[in-house]
């Protein structure tokens, strides 16, 4: 009979699969498996926090000298990065607490805000180019259907190249205190 007092504690599915696919740093792919985790939370949080907006309180219109689109957008990038900051100091890194609460949270905005830019880039970068590949690809798709699925397509691509870098600027930077 095992001591239930000296049984490893059950893990979950995060920790299984740092263990096994982990290699030589098993913790290491546990952080960013859980980065990853909550940048998808962010994710949804910016992205519904913004379309809610612009169906409710900000309706999009023209004549505005500032969008209700960019407004809008903003307040959804800003909730979910505080969102992602909270998430990963209590869970994805919770030895990081040590560090000055104040300091910790500017370093991980400032490396949010390049990785925006980061995705403005990726976007004006890709999104014709995925159009075009769209539109030769389906060549009864109408301008606006072409429209939203290589802006979707280019979105993805920045999703991925944003979420590394910020996993590994913030690991350096903000976290470096994490061992």
């Amino acid at each position: 009979m095992i001591d239930s007092a000296s049984a490893p504690a059950p893990r979950g599915l995060i920790q299984r699969l740092s263990v096994r696919y982990g290699g030589s740093n098993p913790k290491e792919l546990e952080r960013f498996l859980k980065f990853a985790v909550v940048g998808i939370i962010g994710a949804i949080i910016d992205l519904g926090t913004t379309n809610i907006l612009l169906a409710t309180l900000l309706r999009p219109s023209s004549a505005a000298d500032v969008s209700p689109e960019r407004i809008a957008a903003s307040i959804g990038f800003t909730l979910a990065v505080t969102s992602n900051f909270i998430w990963n100091r209590y869970w994805t890194y919770p030895d990081s607490r040590s560090r000055p609460l104040l300091k910790q949270i500017v370093q991980f905005f400032v490396v949010n805000v390049f990785g925006l830019v980061i995705r403005y880039i990726i976007l004006g970068l890709l999104v014709v180019p995925f159009g075009n590949v769209v539109s030769s690809i389906i060549a009864s798709a109408s301008s606006e259907t072409v429209a939203k699925i290589a802006t979707n397509g280019a979105v993805l691509v920045a999703l991925v190249v944003v979420m590394l870098w910020n996993f590994f600027v913030n690991r350096r930077w903000t976290y470096s205190d994490v061992k």
